[in-house]
């Protein structure tokens, strides 16, 4: 999937926004848990919040598989792709 450095962007600022810290931080390698200090309500909040922004779903089971930055990152991008892209 195509990276759009628009939208990494958002996704980084929401993230320094929610887990209140500092945007530096907040880079596509950086562990949720174990960089960033996310725990499970921020993990929450944090959903909650992407969805919002994005106006898009994240289904439980993809939730799962969101260990970086850059997880979050492509979530969204895939939530927010048309999905009659064919091509």
């Amino acid at each position: 999937m195509r990276e759009s450095p628009v939208i990494a962007d958002r996704v980084k600022d929401l993230i320094a926004q929610q887990l209140m810290i500092d945007r530096s931080l907040v880079v596509e390698s950086a562990r949720l848990f174990e960089d960033l200090d996310l725990d499970s309500l921020d993990s929450v909040e944090l959903i909650m919040a992407m969805e919002e922004e994005f106006n898009c779903g994240v289904p439980d089971g993809e939730i799962a598989h969101i260990k970086t930055v850059e997880d979050v990152i492509q979530v969204v991008l895939t939530r927010l792709a048309p999905s009659d892209s064919a091509a």
